[in-house]
């Protein structure tokens, strides 16, 4: 049986916590896209944790922990967070890099920072982790797998096309240093030796764990308006952040996804560029900022401030939608205790008419929020764990979302650590 954990908006939402959570009942947990760029916040027995290249099942002895071969691997901060564990009293988790799964590398980190820096004005709003170079060269075949580094007359030859190809944007587009291929396989060496404790067929093991009726969990980055496809394009990461993807890069198969647990938060934010409708801004914003989260609102990877709105019910429909949502957990809901009114994005006006249903990103811009306002508990809620002992102000407020989203809640959470969550039937 396999499980997924998928965001439902920009990112952000709480997978991390959710996943930390439902790992204590699964056997394997799989990262089958993104890469370094987007971080999972983690509270749990060892302290807080921020993970961003490793599943998030490695605070748990019993789990295999996958990284598929949809991942962008950034081996020297997959090393870094191994270590990171380590210093806080982790035992060593059970982990297989999959040999299919393609490296992130220096120069791709490079293309990245000089690529933003040249749009200056226009740029996207990269974390300059070398993300959109990675899946670009990915899809144009000029990628390096983890299995090449085992195979060097292979692997130098392939370096050397890549540098051919590289070096004619860096010296008349970017004018930078050009690549040099030996550089690169030294760099490649190092790799081969940080990774070799690990490397294993991630999709071989997928299949025979299914077989022996093990308990698969998928864990996605970032959410549904990051996806290139489907998302806010493109103003979106560059790889495929729905749960079908899944199936390709954690390498499970389609018939075997059983449960869709689709997170959002409740109340909206992004980092990042883009459109984001329900966005607060000046005094208003900075609150919520504050008071969002364990830490505030400020991005697990960047530190950036996060861009933070009302709850979006237009975009949050559409994201449980193309996640083909079963099931929502809903975080973050003892960050509102403050308010006296909540308001809630139910429409989107454009050009003078009042959508439900969420547009193109040609017309997103133009995009104008439809408020309804529902009133606060003015409380602190935060550990509850009986969905009953809510205020009524608060489980009216998760009714009205649910309605609007139209898929079940069963999961609300009322804090950061691992078990202050209420169940809801």
């Amino acid at each position: 049986m396999v499980k997924a954990i998928v965001g439902a908006n920009w990112g952000d939402e709480g997978k991390g916590k959710i996943t930390d959570l439902l790992a204590e009942q699964s056997d394997v947990v799989i990262r089958f896209q993104g890469g370094a760029n987007a971080g999972h916040t983690i509270i749990c027995d060892y302290g807080k944790f921020a993970l961003h290249q490793l599943p998030s099942g490695v605070f748990y002895p019993h789990i295999t922990n996958v990284i598929g071969n949809g991942v962008a691997l950034d081996v020297n901060k997959f090393a870094a967070e191994l270590e990171h564990l380590k210093e806080g009293g982790v035992p060593a988790p059970h982990i297989i890099v999959d040999l299919r799964t393609q490296l992130l590398m220096s120069y791709h980190v490079l293309l990245d920072s000089y690529e933003e820096e040249r749009l200056a004005g226009a740029a996207f709003g990269s974390t300059k982790s070398g993300i959109a170079p990675f899946y670009s060269d990915k899809y144009a075949k000029i990628g390096i797998q983890v299995a090449d580094l085992w195979h060097k007359d292979r692997l130098k030859g392939q370096l050397a096309h890549i540098c051919e190809l590289k070096n004619v944007l860096l010296e008349h587009l970017y004018h930078k240093p050009k690549l040099d291929p030996d550089a690169l396989f030294e760099e490649l060496m190092g790799y081969r030796k940080l990774l070799e404790p690990y490397v294993g067929d991630g999709v071989g093991f997928v299949h025979r764990a299914l077989k022996a009726g093990k308990q698969l969990l998928l864990e996605g980055q970032l959410g549904s308006m990051k996806d290139p496809n489907l998302g806010i394009c493109p103003m979106t990461t560059s790889s495929h952040t729905l749960a079908g993807f899944g199936t390709v890069g954690g390498g499970v198969p389609p018939t075997a996804l059983t449960d869709i647990i689709t997170v959002t938060k409740a109340y909206s934010s992004a980092v990042g560029a883009g459109a984001f409708v329900s966005e607060l801004f000046g005094d208003e914003a900075e609150e919520l900022r504050k008071r969002g989260g364990d830490a505030g609102e400020y991005g697990a990877t960047t530190g950036r401030p996060r861009r933070v709105g009302w709850f979006d019910t237009v975009a949050t429909r559409y994201g449980c939608m193309v996640q083909g949502a079963t099931q929502v957990a809903l975080t973050a809901i003892d960050c509102l205790g403050y308010l006296d009114e909540i308001k809630v994005c139910t429409g989107y006006e454009i050009d003078g008419q009042v959508t439900r249903d969420f547009p193109v990103p040609a017309l997103l811009d133009r995009a104008k929020p439809v408020y309804q306002t529902l009133p606060g508990w003015k409380c602190d809620i935060r550990g509850v764990t009986d969905y009953a002992a809510l205020p009524q102000a608060a489980r009216d407020y998760v009714d009205f979302i649910e309605k609007e989203i139209e898929v079940p809640i069963t999961i609300v959470s009322t804090g950061p650590k691992r078990h202050e969550i209420c169940y809801r039937k």
